[in-house]
C-alpha cells in the first residue's frame, strides 16, 4: 500500500525553475516538490507522495489523518519510508519496480 503523508511546509525554494520546500513529517524533514500546489505558502500542511506535494490541506485535517495511520497501525511504518527505512521483514509501502538487466 502506498501512503500519502500529511506534512507541514517549512521553507519553500526555487531550485532550477522548480518550486521546491522543506516539509516535516512528525520530525521527519524531507524535500519536497511543490510544484502541484503553486499556492501553498510555509505553514501549511500538504499531503506528499513520492516527494510530491499533490493537495494543501488544514491543520484539523492532517492531524486527524495523521491519527487515524497511527490508529490503523500505519504512521510508524509510513515515516519509516519517509526517512528511507524499510523494515527488514516487510516490503517498503511503496516499494520501486526492479532495476532493468543491462543489455548486451
Amino acid at each position: 500500500m502506498c501512503l500519502a503523508v500529511p506534512g507541514r511546509i517549512e521553507s519553500i525554494r526555487e531550485e532550477q525553475g522548480t518550486r521546491m520546500g522543506k516539509v516535516n513529517f512528525g520530525g521527519v524533514v524531507r524535500d519536497v516538490c511543490l510544484a502541484y500546489v503553486p499556492e501553498a505558502v510555509v505553514g501549511d500542511y500538504t499531503i506528499v507522495h513520492v516527494g510530491f506535494a499533490l493537495s494543501r490541506i488544514d491543520e484539523e485535517s492532517a492531524i486527524e489523518t495523521l491519527r487515524t495511520f497511527a490508529e490503523m497501525g500505519l504512521l510508524e511504518e509510513g515515516l519509516a519510508e519517509i526517512r528511507g527505512e524499510a523494515p527488514l521483514d516487510e516490503p517498503a509501502l511503496c516499494p520501486l519496480p526492479p532495476a532493468e538487466a543491462p543489455r548486451r
